[in-house]
């Protein structure tokens, strides 16, 4: 007899269990193999990096001392320091080394520390500056997540140069990815392992790390000007990778940090000078108000975006508010790639009256400068070969900032770019474009 019950269909007699163990598998197998692949780059890369960074240090110890002056130098709180002159000081300030310390970018890492050991060799500064991202720890193109092999390089050819220096971190230095934290990485500069490096960590009651004031102290005791160095933090709201270019800005309590700080140096000036006689004290009437101080970070302050907007939508002629001192916006989008939020730093320089300059980085085409209701707002040029795709062919951004500190604290600055004839590196200049 036939039967009238139909044939199930095949596919519909598979229990949904059973599929779901069988997509489970396929997936635990991709994954298996995805980790699998990460856990060999990761071990690859860190074989390869350690390869290159010993053979990079070797070479970076036999970059000949610059000739820089030997500093009378105090500590006297972590992060603070005295440097003692009668006759001023010569700053340079660098940004954005970008120190990839990597197997990857290790001929592009070369160039970095050719130019900064070559405009070093040449300027003889008494101190350098440099506003964060010394390290560049982005896997795909330096080829490690070790962000302490592109500042070992770093301090260890500065160290060789014999200048003394210090500097702030940028957003790249320590990356969510990277090996070592912030804290980590702190520790590392002020270990003593490199005594020309002046970096600390700062006060552990103020947000970031490396929050420091160093003053230019002359014989009468008398701080003729003051540098204040802030941690800019990284990225914010979420933007963990920074790919929505979402930046973080000055902390309420590091305002408040700058802000006592400022009020400490001058009253300290205040009661040298009341301990002078008249015909000396006379000669400081103008330091004994306020001390002068110059401000270093890595992210431009919000103030940046709102002069070069209002000097822009001018023509590009002064206003009332914004004159013009030099250089050029080459970034394109936004321009200014400041945090994305508020703080009151700026207002609270004013009221001060303190500072009258600052300078940051982070962008890495940008090397305007503007005065801003009556401060400098500055950007340094850049070192970077490794970051901005094809910077390594271009030439107009790159080099420092000069700043000399006069005798009375007065300032002057100005950039200075790397393709000069007076900059002559340990091996050749590469081909560049002056865009």
């Amino acid at each position: 007899m036939k039967s009238t019950t139909e044939p199930q269909n095949i596919i519909e007699s598979v229990p949904a269990h059973g599929k779901k163990r069988k997509g489970k598998k396929i997936f635990m197998k991709i994954l298996s193999v995805f980790l699998a692949v990460v856990i060999l780059f990761v071990g690859v890369t860190t074989v390869l990096t350690v390869v290159f960074l010993n053979s990079a240090i070797k070479k970076a110890k036999l970059i000949p001392n610059a000739g820089c002056a030997e500093l009378k130098i105090d500590n006297y709180a972590d992060g603070c320091w005295n440097i003692y002159s009668d006759d001023g000081l010569k700053v340079l300030q660098f940004t954005d080394v970008h120190l990839g310390g990597g197997w990857m970018s290790k001929n592009k890492d070369a160039m970095a520390v050719n130019a900064v050991a070559a405009i070093i060799t040449a300027e003889k500064p008494d101190l350098v500056i440099v506003t964060g991202d010394a390290a560049y720890p982005v896997p795909f193109q330096a080829g490690t997540f070790n962000n302490k092999s592109g500042a070992k390089l770093l301090a260890e050819f500065m160290e060789s140069l014999g200048v003394y220096w210090t500097l702030c971190f940028g957003n790249h230095d320590t990356e969510a990815y990277s090996y070592y934290s912030r804290e980590d990485m702190a520790e590392f500069y002020s270990s003593g392992a490199y005594p020309h490096c002046l970096f600390q960590s700062g006060p552990s009651d103020v947000d970031g790390s490396g929050n420091q004031v160093i003053n230019v102290v002359n014989s009468d005791g008398i701080i003729t000007r003051s540098f204040i160095i802030l941690d800019s933090h990284s990225y914010v709201d979420g933007d963990f990778l920074g790919i929505q270019w979402k930046y973080d800005n000055l902390h309420e309590n590091q305002v408040a940090w700058y802000k006592s700080t400022v009020e400490a140096l001058s009253e300290k000036n205040r009661a040298v000078v009341s301990g002078l006689d008249a015909k000396t004290a006379e000669k400081y009437s103008s330091l004994s108000g306020v001390v002068p101080t110059s401000m270093f970070l890595h992210i431009p302050l919000t103030e940046y975006k709102d002069a070069w907007t209002q000097y822009s939508e001018n023509g590009f002629k002064d206003t009332a508010d914004v004159k013009y001192n030099y250089g050029v916006a080459g970034e394109s989008g936004k321009i200014v790639y400041c945090g994305i939020h508020n703080d009151n730093m700026f207002e609270t320089m004013l009221s001060l009256g303190s500072t009258d300059s600052v300078f940051c980085g982070h962008d890495h085409l940008n090397n305007f400068s503007l005065n801003y209701k009556g401060i400098n707002l500055t950007y340094g040029m850049s070192i970077d070969y490794l970051a901005y795709s094809g910077i390594s062919k271009q030439g107009s951004q790159r080099g420092c900032t000069i700043l000399d500190i006069a005798p009375d604290g007065e300032i002057t600055f100005e950039r200075s770019n790397y393709y000069q004839d007076k900059y002559v590196p340990l091996t050749p200049k590469e081909s560049v474009t002056m865009q």
